[in-house]
């Protein structure tokens, strides 16, 4: 990775788009710093520390801290990843945006244009109920309509800053520009969360006991990442094989080629669905100031991760089991709308291919459906390890971080990814050198 960043260093154009990602960085970092007008920005801190659960530490961890700073960059791109999931499943239910994805490099501009503007109005929702809900409560210093509007309008601009500014990465920088904002946001707070673990493990203890948890904390993360880079670098390569025809005088085909099936199928939005979905309650009785009691008290306390693989609150681990089977379950759901196994085979079959062994058409369409269903089972179980390791020693050891189960696989995943970005522009800009001289 170092050796291809020196290199990369080395190319003129390739250094203009890497200093230009860093530019935009530091925009993003100071972005975060910058607190909104009329607001207390203490407020949330003291709001956070009441809480009895770990739901909002997700989000935070997912805005770089600028939510829990009140920063103008408090939403970040999380509306923007919402209305990305909405219109990735919206494209499956409505036939009119189905045919605009097929219609190839406009119909994605189309698509991308009205994710903007979705984004746009989930930011202005958003930053109204904030607004209004916790403005009451204490958050602006004054509550009028002025310093309202003053608060909606700047969190709302900062969340399509931010999604504009991904989008420059992708176009003049290196990377996927919305999970580079993403990265930096989740990577700025590990040097906290590093911290935090020192002081609860290293400082102040024997020389041997600190050298053994500092040790076992390295491993456990080295662990982890060994992991997630595994899970999602391993694929399965289907073999495909097309036939030779005769086109004019000449005879083309012949060749081979495989399909690439990754064991991680859906990527890490099984994990973000499952959380999600889970906290949900929480969150909404903690926005709302409900006090549930009796039934209602237990299953919020079982859905909280808070409470889950304590010794001294087992029973609430019942959780865990429901947050596993919802992994698995959108794993398997997520591809099955993302993946098409019948028109892969029928495009193989108008194109002239075949898997060796079997018989274009339906066939090959059930062949791909078997290998597809142990493929995922296998990538959502190492996904499942990944995702609950953390909640198992926050359980067992009260070690709690953002950077452990979502926030690693996506921190891995963009940086390797990014990493043969940069390694396939050096591969081209080599390839046009050789054809200029």
């Amino acid at each position: 990775m170092f050796t291809t960043l020196k290199n990369a260093f080395k190319i003129k154009e390739i250094r203009n788009k890497l200093l230009y990602t860093l530019g935009m960085l530091i925009v993003i970092r100071l972005g975060s710093q910058l607190p909104v007008p009329g607001v207390d920005r203490t407020y949330f801190a003291r709001w956070f520390a009441a809480q009895s659960g770990d739901s909002f530490n997700f989000f935070d961890a997912f805005t770089g801290g600028s939510f829990l700073n009140m920063s103008v960059f408090a939403l970040n791109i999380t509306p923007y990843i919402t209305s990305s999931i909405i219109m990735q499943l919206m494209t499956i239910a409505i036939p009119k945006l189905e045919e605009m994805q097929k219609e190839g490099e406009d119909g994605r501009k189309k698509i991308a244009s009205i994710t903007r503007y979705v984004t746009v109005g989930l930011a202005l929702i958003e930053s109204t109920a904030m607004a209004i809900g916790f403005g009451r409560s204490g958050l602006l210093e004054q509550f009028n309509a002025l310093n309202v509007i003053t608060v909606i309008t700047a969190l709302t601009a900062g969340s399509a800053v931010l999604m504009w500014i991904g989008e420059r990465i992708t176009e003049n920088g290196v990377g996927n520009g919305i999970s580079i904002v993403l990265i930096i946001n989740i990577i700025s707070r590990i040097p906290q969360d590093m911290a935090g673990l020192y002081e609860q493990f290293v400082k102040g203890k024997a020389i041997a006991l600190a050298v053994l948890s500092a040790v076992i904390i390295i491993a456990i993360i080295a662990v982890m990442v060994v992991l997630v880079i595994v899970l999602n670098d391993g694929e399965r390569r289907i073999p495909v094989q097309y036939a030779k025809k005769v086109q004019g005088r000449r005879m083309v085909g012949g060749n081979s080629t495989h399909i690439p099936l990754k064991i991680n199928t859906a990527g890490v939005i099984p994990i973000i669905f499952a959380s999600s979905l889970m906290e949900f309650p929480v969150i909404i009785c903690s926005l709302l100031n409900v006090n549930a009691t009796g039934v209602g008290a237990e299953i919020l306390k079982g859905l909280s991760s808070s409470n889950w693989c304590r010794i001294n609150t087992i029973k609430y681990s019942w959780g865990l089991v429901l947050y596993v089977v919802l992994v698995l379950f959108f794993a398997y759901f997520y591809t099955s709308i993302t993946f098409n196994p019948t028109e892969v085979a029928d495009n193989m079959k108008k194109s002239g291919g075949f898997i060796p062994g079997i018989r274009p058409g339906k066939p090959t369409s059930d062949y791909l459906s078997k290998i597809l269903n142990y493929i995922i089972f296998i990538g959502a179980c190492g996904l499942t390890i990944i995702g609950i390791l953390p909640f198992v020693f926050n359980g067992l050891f009260n070690a709690s971080v953002s950077f452990g189960g979502t926030s690693l696989i996506i921190i891995v995943s963009v940086i390797l990814e990014t990493i043969k970005q940069v390694e396939s522009q050096m591969l081209v800009r080599n390839y046009k050198g050789f054809l200029n001289d």
